[in-house]
């Protein structure tokens, strides 16, 4: 009964299936890994993309306050131009 053709035809698809799951379990195992490098790539490029959100902020919020600065010291000499002005015309 070894010899049965039948026998000899099972054994050869239980091998069939074998080989079938074996790589069926490889192509999963790159595809987790596939999608573990591209979590990766994306929470990355995240971090940066909040990284050079952060830096525009700093640097908008810089440039505001210069702003400020200079038109306070515009401001404040003009104002000790026309008090040196007006005491010009007050003076002998």
């Amino acid at each position: 009964m070894e010899d049965d053709p039948s026998t000899l035809l099972a054994e050869q698809l239980k091998h069939a299936i074998t080989i079938f799951r074996a790589g069926l379990d490889a192509c999963k195992a790159v595809q987790f890994h596939y999608k573990d490098l591209t979590d990766h790539r994306l929470k990355s490029l995240e971090e940066r993309g909040n990284d050079h959100e952060a830096r525009l902020r700093n640097a908008t919020d810089g440039v505001t306050q210069f702003k400020l600065l200079v038109g306070l010291a515009t401001g404040g000499s003009g104002i000790v131009a026309i008090i040196a002005l007006i005491r010009s015309f007050f003076t002998p």
